[in-house]
């Protein structure tokens, strides 16, 4: 939803998170708000100014706006200074894919240390990568309209938080990712770790397998080539030549 200028995440039950528009009252539903005059001058002052703090452009937000794939695409195409900037590695977006017009600014290297957790072995991610905000900053104004998508929505919420601390002013939070949760995720706590006993212990198929939710469920557009226009800039740079 396009809001004087600035996208507005749609009432939505999105991965067990509910998202709606501050300031809305449902139908019937009074005005908390007392009579004007039982309200003191101090208090009258401070709400004021808690609304100009939470204006558009007046500071910059605490937290990124979340949205899924799917509002990520629509954006891309209906919403001028749009960019989707892909946070994983070279080599998810090399061999795992990536969507269609998605940049590439890696948020973590691998490190290629193996280790143990649980049962599951896997290569371990980090460092980050200290240049990513400098990078960006190269490529995008502060004003564009940035959609940060990771893998799951792990490294996605780090680097959001990285760029609104630079002053990026409107920057999004792509929750489900490329490849989405290895199994449906909910809000509750409690309900996250319930069905996700129910299907470990019923050997459900797909259960610790990728594909729920996520650009690539949703059915929106990506590749496997690489365009050199999207890639991580600092590769594109020839290797220096060693000294004879």
């Amino acid at each position: 939803m396009l809001i004087k200028g600035i996208y507005v995440p749609a009432n939505q039950d999105c991965l067990g998170e509910k998202f709606f528009l501050a300031g809305s009252l449902t139908k019937g539903e009074s005005d908390p708000m007392p009579k004007a005059s039982s309200i003191p001058l101090y208090a009258i002052i401070l709400t004021i100014l808690g609304v100009l703090l939470a204006l558009p452009g007046q500071v910059n937000a605490q937290a990124a706006r979340k949205i899924l794939s799917i509002e990520a695409y629509d954006m891309l195409n209906t919403v001028p200074d749009t960019y989707l900037i892909d946070v994983r590695t070279r080599a998810e977006y090399a061999f795992v894919g990536h969507p269609f017009r998605a940049y590439l600014f890696p948020y973590m290297f691998w490190t290629g240390h193996l280790a143990k957790k649980d049962e599951t072995y896997t290569y371990q991610l980090g460092p980050e990568n200290k240049a990513f905000v400098e990078e960006i900053s190269k490529v995008f104004k502060k004003t564009d309209n940035l959609l940060i998508m990771g893998r799951d929505g792990s490294r996605s919420l780090l680097a959001a938080k990285d760029l609104i601390a630079a002053g990026f002013k409107n920057v999004f939070d792509v929750v489900d990712g490329f490849e989405g949760p290895e199994f449906p995720t909910f809000g509750d706590e409690d309900r996250h770790k319930f069905y996700r006993q129910l299907a470990k212990r019923n050997k459900v198929h797909g259960f610790g397998h990728r594909r729920h939710y996520g650009w690539q469920w949703w059915g929106l557009p990506w590749t496997y080539e690489i365009d050199p226009k999207y890639i991580y800039p600092p590769d594109l740079k020839e290797p220096k030549k060693p000294k004879k």
